[in-house]
């Protein structure tokens, strides 16, 4: 059965668009607003980061908001409990790290993020030949688990990574982590292309999309572009209205 973010994601790939999907960070201040900032102005599903305290994948824009947020006392439960009162009509995306998920129990987080009305499941530091437990108990209770694929891996590699994957297939830009850059790594058009040929299942770019015109260029390869430092910066910075500008100014550039 496709879950309910993969089949949004391809209705929007059928139709001729590409998926735009922030991403924000859970409990920082301002967050719920931002998220409905962001779903208001264009975002087609919208990763939550739940903030950890050793984040092997975020650069310093992340880092600096998950710690703010964390030392304001945020859970993976407080994030959670907040999402029904979102109160948006697209898929919700949770990304997390592992400890978090094996602290919990694999059934218990998952069945978690279910009663939160969360579609998906990010977890960059688990691997594929080490997801099985997770993936089993994920699949049980219906979140879609989204695998990641780096620009490294070989390609006998991809076809594994993408037969795994739910919801979408993320494409790593660079290597690396998390941040804005002044321009699009050549990997990250390489990858997507690489992986569009071996699978179905949509894929899209994240890690070192920058700004709108960036967005633009990976689209014209994948199904769609992740952002994650260049909005939560702007949320930093200038608060949710901002975070509502700049998914209006990339959905304008994915658009054109």
């Amino acid at each position: 059965m496709t879950g309910r973010l993969e089949a949004h994601l391809r209705e929007i790939r059928s139709a001729g668009r590409k998926a735009l999907v922030p991403y924000i960070t859970g409990g920082y201040p301002g967050w719920e607003d931002a998220i409905r900032a962001a779903a208001a102005n264009g975002a087609d599903a919208i990763e939550i980061g739940i903030p950890f305290s050793d984040p092997v994948m975020d650069g310093p824009v992340i880092q600096q908001a998950s710690q703010a947020a964390l030392e304001s006392g945020t859970t993976p439960q407080s994030v959670l409990e907040a999402v029904p009162g979102l109160d948006v009509e697209i898929p919700l995306v949770v990304m997390t790290y592992y400890n978090l998920v094996h602290h919990d129990g694999h059934r218990r987080f998952a069945h978690r993020m279910v009663e939160a009305g969360i579609s998906g499941c990010i977890l960059p530091d688990l691997p594929l030949e080490e997801s099985e437990p997770w993936t089993r108990a994920a699949d049980h209770e219906g979140i879609e688990t989204v695998m990641l694929a780096a620009p490294t891996a070989p390609d006998e590699r991809l076809p594994r990574i993408a037969a795994r994957a739910r919801g979408f297939l993320y494409s790593v830009g660079l290597l690396g982590v998390t941040g804005e850059r002044d321009s699009l790594a050549a990997s990250a058009t390489a990858l997507a292309a690489r992986l569009k040929a071996i699978t179905d299942v949509p894929v899209l770019v994240g890690v070192g999309v920058s700004n709108a015109q960036q967005a633009y260029e990976v689209s014209r390869v994948a199904d769609g572009v992740i952002q994650g430092a260049s909005v939560v910066r702007r949320l930093v910075e200038s608060g949710p209205d901002a975070v509502g500008d700049y998914v209006a100014e990339v959905r304008r550039a994915i658009d054109s």
